[in-house]
């Protein structure tokens, strides 16, 4: 059954399609929860979510991009509402730890690359972060990222490229310090035109 069919039949109140609708989708919606989130608990909370606004908002769905499409931009939305609530809620945290930490200071050890390359990506600005994960983690091209973020495909390739920037930038202490270190996946300066 395709994914237009599916829909119908979702409107239409069968409920063995709605089930099928879910399996199809929800695998990717997932993966890129989690891509965007770094946690398996938020990841699933906003697949939950998203799929929740997707049925309630089923009726809504023009047709216009691929249903896969929609639903991504469901989950981008629904991930970034949530990445600001635990960022709110880490904030207050990190206020009380450090005023902890203000009267026994401690030296810290440097991140191995993995920890840091996660950290850099969670930092980098929103939209970046956003076309950086959906790119280069997730495989999507600049037509499906636009499409699903309502914005031009160069606005993506824009994104992507100060993303891969900053993260080169973060990254540079492990790579002036660990010659023989494999370069991490997704952020090697792209090849002229290649963008």
């Amino acid at each position: 059954m395709s994914d237009s069919e599916l829909v119908a039949s979702v409107l239409g109140g069968d409920p063995a399609a709605e089930r099928a609708l879910y399996e199809a989708h929800v695998d990717r919606v997932f993966r890129l929860a989690f891509r965007m989130t770094g946690d398996d608990e938020l990841a699933q909370e906003v697949a939950q979510e998203t799929f929740i606004r997707a049925f309630r908002q089923l009726s809504t769905f023009g047709g216009r991009a691929a249903l896969s499409t929609w639903l991504h931009s469901i989950t981008v939305s629904v991930a970034l509402n949530v990445l600001r609530k635990v960022k709110r809620t880490m904030a207050r945290e990190e206020s009380l730890d450090e005023a902890a930490l203000a009267h026994h200071p401690e030296r810290r050890a440097e991140p191995d690359l993995t920890q840091r390359l996660g950290a850099s990506i969670a930092a980098l600005p929103t939209g970046y972060r956003t076309v950086f994960v959906m790119h280069d983690v997730e495989g999507y091209t600049h037509e499906e990222i636009g499409a699903a973020l309502g914005i031009e495909s160069g606005t993506s390739k824009a994104q992507l490229s100060r993303a891969r920037a900053r993260l080169r930038e973060a990254l540079r202490p492990f790579r002036d310090h660990e010659p023989t270190a494999t370069p991490a996946v997704g952020i090697a300066t792209p090849q002229r035109g290649a963008i």
